[in-house]
């Protein structure tokens, strides 16, 4: 459940970005907006589930080995995620989502392959996210970060604030238990990729509160990865149990 809104999350989050960075470029976000939303979700999901049936069958017919097969499945993610911006203007589409759509049905139709290529897109993704977080680390500021701590710490904590909310809200009416509740609102508080890997953009893009942005994505790496996996951590054995 966690994994699942997590990833539903990342997609939500990357879709209200785009769409405010628009704004902060002098666009303007209007019912048009707004209704491509939920239109960018329900293409995303459909392209993706079709091609996660047409790769299903491909891999059932055709002897490769699982090399192959992961190179197939990222140059249709990177096709897949350029063809957001191909469309943009045309039709509202999101690749992130069609990219998850398409996993997700590849999983469900072949799951014993796809267990074999998640232990091989988890060794390139060892290497990636390194790189990641070396670039972002590379695009501080540290004298900027240092006269914004204070505020960008309080930004960091006010958000996590109405996130746990958020958390608790979502879960009324479940049959978790108030500890499983608990350590749920304590899972999603680490935010780290998403914010390494869209962080810098308003700062690249020329925004004037690039600097801001980037020192407040940066910051709530530090605070919420190492608070959030030390509370999973230490909480997990006490506060879940196993069927």
């Amino acid at each position: 459940m966690i994994l699942a809104g997590a990833s539903v999350d990342d997609v939500f989050v990357i879709i209200l970005f785009t769409a405010f960075m628009g704004l902060a470029q002098g666009e303007s976000i209007t019912a048009t907006h707004l209704l491509n939303i939920p239109i960018a979700i329900v293409l995303g999901i459909f392209v993706g589930v079709l091609l996660g049936i047409i790769l299903a069958k491909l891999f059932t017919i055709l002897r490769m080995r699982d090399t192959g097969k992961v190179i197939i499945l990222l140059s249709l993610s990177f096709l897949l995620v350029t063809c957001e911006q191909w469309l943009s203007g045309i039709v509202s589409f999101s690749g992130l989502l069609a990219v998850m759509a398409l996993g997700v049905t590849l999983n469900q139709l072949k799951q014993a392959v796809t267990i074999r290529l998640s232990l091989k897109f988890s060794k390139l993704w060892s290497g990636a996210e390194i790189l990641l977080f070396v670039l972002v680390g590379a695009l501080i500021n540290l004298d900027y970060a240092r006269n914004a701590g204070f505020l960008a710490v309080l930004i960091v904590v006010g958000s996590l604030f109405f996130r746990i909310v958020g958390v608790f809200v979502s879960l009324i009416g479940t049959n978790l238990d108030r500890k499983e509740k608990i350590f749920t609102a304590i899972a999603y508080t680490p935010k780290a990729t998403v914010q390494a890997a869209i962080g810098g953009l308003p700062l690249a893009m020329g925004l004037a509160s690039g600097e801001i942005i980037l020192t407040v994505a940066v910051l709530s790496i530090v605070v919420t990865a190492p608070l959030g996996a030390i509370l999973m951590d230490k909480t997990y054995r006490s506060f879940l149990s196993k069927d």
